[in-house]
């Protein structure tokens, strides 16, 4: 019989099942955006009703919210059945990814539903395959390079094929031992193999840690009980979503922003929302978005239902003044329509590197600036908007290199306090990486690293300060930087001032060179590459 407190046990006993993968994972891994950013995600999934259904998710990366549960379904349904030993990897956005650097791996737990005469609410044996596995762990992690056509994985592509290897789901590892034909054609295909090779493993290695875990839960409470307090965790979180809803009043509320460009042209794409609330339901709308575009910032369809999904819990959150459990009951009062054939449901094969990290943000701000109509006085005003994105690479002393990382700004003010100077927002939630862990790895220095100083929009309520980074390059490389609210800032909200818009710029023998929102640049052996990021808007007059 589950209960408020044995249900608050076994909340939190899921959640370090995810929490102690990502130590794992983080500690194990050889690439400092893993290591040191902590750019991946690990979750943990429970089949119920004939699906696997998000049990817990740690918190990690907004931006996978949605896109976890999309690549433990593509996995399933591509490669079972699943037996305890296989591990299926998979990064192709068109089936359960969301770009393709970021990799991820679906795992079963030794607990099959044979074991457990798992039955429905009416009683009657349920419908699941009896040789399926009752539970998965998952994790994704951002990996730095993973071939295409410039180092880092984020380029200015046309189509889908240009930003890297594209790997359908498939079971990279078996009881037998690892598909060694599909691991040496991976690493074939990158530019850094070794540390690819390093931070797969550490993703194996996080999965059987999870397995461990799990399996010690069940064999201390039985797992009639585990299975009984996960259905009721999912059940509770959903009545909490509704219960946030039903104080958000009812209504319709619009509100659309731009993306800067999509890096082939310089038209402003708009994304538009509808939030409809009735009752315990809201309904999201984005009708009016612009269709696909040519560049790279189409999103598929789990990132927009990321985006949406974080708006809703962290306006619950400020309702409610509980942190809801991040699991399959907080998307159930939720209606999401994206139009076919749009920047957020774009034809198969287009490119979408960015979409995941840029459009995913716009999405954010869209969402958030329909909710202010409705919740004047509990929504803050927008960050900057953007994760800044810079990728580098090359040769040095014959070792290949690759990096990528997002650099933190400015987060809009609220009703209550100014925006936090210098962090990562929303859909990002990684750390900065140390500048004695950049220039001890990578053949580069570290000329400014500071806050910009009065780029958050004025207001009642000041928005926060975005950065400035510098690094000079010791050895010829090649960066991409792909970047957004550098035409059009982040927006203030009740008469607050919006923030300033971010930078780039190129320093090539000591001449500045500004450079747009997206682009390429080949640099020699001195060139400083600067990005000031942009600042949060203000709250209030």
């Amino acid at each position: 019989m589950t209960s408020a407190a044995t249900l608050s046990i076994y909340r939190h006993l899921f959640a370090s099942v995810a929490e102690e993968m990502g130590v794992t994972l983080s500690r194990t891994a050889y690439s400092p955006n893993i290591k040191e950013r902590l750019d991946f995600s690990c979750a943990l999934f429970m089949v119920d009703q004939g699906k696997p259904q998000m049990l817990a998710q740690a918190a990690h990366i907004p931006v996978h919210l949605g896109a976890m549960p999309a690549s433990v379904h593509a996995a399933v349904a591509a490669c079972s059945p699943i037996a305890e030993g296989d591990v299926v990897l998979l990064n192709d956005p068109f089936q359960g990814g969301n770009h393709l650097p970021d990799l991820t791996m679906v795992s079963a737990v030794g607990f099959r539903i044979a074991d457990f005469g798992l039955r429905d609410e009416e009683g009657s044996q349920s419908k699941v395959d009896q040789k399926e596995p009752l539970f998965y762990v998952a994790s994704r992690a951002h990996h730095a390079d993973v071939g295409g056509m410039s180092p880092g994985s984020m380029p200015l592509s046309t189509e889908l094929y240009q930003e890297g290897i594209i790997i359908p789901p498939l079971k990279i590892e078996t009881a037998e031992g690892r598909n060694e034909a599909a691991w040496q054609l991976i690493l074939r295909n990158v530019r850094t193999p070794l540390e690819r090779a390093g931070d797969l493993a550490a993703q194996l290695a996080a999965h059987k840690i999870g397995a461990q875990r799990l399996r010690e839960i069940v064999d201390r409470y039985g797992l009639e009980e585990v299975v009984s307090h996960a259905r009721g965790l999912i059940d509770y979180a959903e009545s909490l979503t509704r219960q946030a809803i039903t104080e958000i009043p009812d209504g319709c509320f619009s509100f659309q922003d731009v993306m800067d460009d999509d890096g082939q042209s310089g038209k402003a794409i708009p994304i538009k929302v509808t939030i409809s609330v009735s009752g315990d339901q809201m309904a999201v709308d984005f009708a009016g978005t612009a269709p696909a575009v040519g560049g790279n910032i189409n999103a598929v369809p789990a990132i927009a239902y990321s985006a949406v999904v974080y708006c809703l819990r962290c306006t619950a959150l400020a309702i409610l003044e509980i942190d809801l459990p991040m699991n399959e009951g907080v998307f159930r009062p939720l209606s999401i329509h994206l139009p076919p054939g749009s920047l957020l449901d774009p034809p198969a094969n287009r490119a979408v590197a960015a979409g995941n990290v840029e459009t995913s943000q716009r999405i954010v701000d869209v969402v958030f600036g329909a909710l202010a109509q409705a919740l004047p006085d509990l929504i803050p005003a927008a960050g900057q908007g953007t994760m800044n994105n810079l990728t580098f690479g090359g040769s040095n002393q014959e070792r290949p290199f690759a990096y990528y990382e997002t650099i933190g700004g400015g987060s809009g003010a609220g009703p209550r306090s100014s925006g936090c100077d210098g962090i990562h927002v929303h859909m990002s939630n990684t750390l900065n990486t140390p500048v004695e862990a950049l220039e001890y790895t990578f053949p580069i220095q570290v000329e400014e690293y500071r806050l910009r100083h009065g780029s958050g929009g004025g207001g009642q309520f000041h928005g926060g300060d975005g950065l400035v980074r510098a690094i000079r390059f010791l050895t010829p490389a090649r960066a991409t930087i792909t970047s957004e609210r550098r035409r059009f800032p982040p927006y203030g909200l009740q008469g607050g001032d919006p923030g300033q818009a971010g930078q780039n710029m190129l320093i090539h023998e000591g001449e500045a060179i500004s450079l747009p929102g997206k682009t390429e640049v080949t640099l020699n052996a001195g060139d400083i590459i600067r990005i000031a990021t942009p600042g949060g808007g203000g709250w209030g007059k």
